[in-house]
């Protein structure tokens, strides 16, 4: 049985090359993570919806290249991927330009296909998903999408849920935090940050911001480099090593939940893996785009 199943989207990528050149590759959230789990020896497939053209047809090729598993992913004729852009400053923090709205991965739960798709979640050790994915959908399609994980989670599949959160994505902020209070209701682990939740509840003390979360097991990344880590009732301040020169801070929080999530998945123990997530994304922020080389990993973090 494959161990992970990441739902969301991807999208082509473009990132600033030299002079005025751009760079394409490919890009989402959880897809990032799927591809950092899958290099870290995690058994994953991802869950999304693409069309039926030349650019979806590179896409799963990149995906399975990397070991992610593709068996899931629904193909809707007539519809293509999303596409979005990339601007770093002097410091390497990010702007993302999105053009995406007709995407095939937002018809994701309208298809024929669509319940089966929904029940195979249940086949699944664990499923990973964020506020971006719950931001593709209309009202129903989540609530399909909540109702399957709970299904699952009934069945014996844990859950992990990252607080992503764009402001794009939610034109009426109470339509965000209602559907974030349905996902934090029923995840096993949470993996959160101040830059994501202080939107939906205001400028609050992390603490307070932390006990929103209802898991037992939360990671709250905070401003500074370090988190703070929740299990067992206690709370631990991980920091992290500093990173040389940050030069793209993409899919940092992606290689972290992954990074995290792998650790986890092997035993160790919730400071142990945020630990681990720190190292993974203190290497990605140093590299532009989504997914560094793979020959650039930190050395012992993937499975050869």
């Amino acid at each position: 049985m494959t161990e992970v199943a990441c739902i969301g989207e991807c999208m082509i990528e473009l990132t600033q090359g030299d002079g005025n050149q751009l760079i394409r590759g490919f890009g989402g959230d959880t897809l990032n993570t799927a591809v950092y789990l899958a290099r870290l020896g995690v058994r994953v497939d991802y869950i999304t919806a693409l069309g039926d053209d030349p650019f979806s047809d590179e896409l799963i090729a990149a995906w399975q290249g990397e070991g992610v598993g593709t068996g899931r992913v629904l193909r809707i004729p007539g519809k293509m991927p999303g596409l979005y852009a990339i601007r770093t400053n002097a410091v390497g923090e990010r702007s993302f330009y999105y053009w995406r709205d007709s995407a095939a991965a937002r018809a994701m739960f309208d298809q024929p296909e669509s319940d089966a798709l929904l029940g195979a979640l249940q086949g699944y050790g664990l499923i990973y998903l964020s506020g971006i994915t719950l931001s593709l959908f209309s009202e129903e399609g989540r609530d399909r999408l909540i109702t399957a994980l709970k299904k699952a989670r009934e069945n014996g599949s844990r859950i992990a849920f990252d607080t992503n959160f764009r402001a794009r994505g939610w034109p009426v902020v109470d339509v965000a935090r209602h559907a974030y209070q349905a996902m934090l209701d029923i995840s096993d682990i949470v993996l959160a940050s101040s830059e994501d939740l202080m939107p939906l509840y205001g400028e609050r003390p992390h603490a307070e911001l932390l006990n929103r979360v209802v898991a037992d097991e939360a990671i709250l990344k905070l401003p500074e480099p370090a988190c703070v880590v929740r299990s067992g009732g206690r709370d631990r301040t991980v920091k992290a090593d500093p990173v040389a020169r940050v030069v793209d801070t993409t899919a940092a929080g992606d290689s972290f939940s992954a990074a995290y999530l792998a650790a986890r998945l092997k035993g160790l123990s919730p400071t142990e893996a945020a630990e681990a997530g720190h190292r993974l994304a203190g290497a990605v922020v140093a590299h532009r785009g989504a997914i560094m080389p793979r020959t650039e990993m930190p050395q012992g973090s993937t499975k050869a």
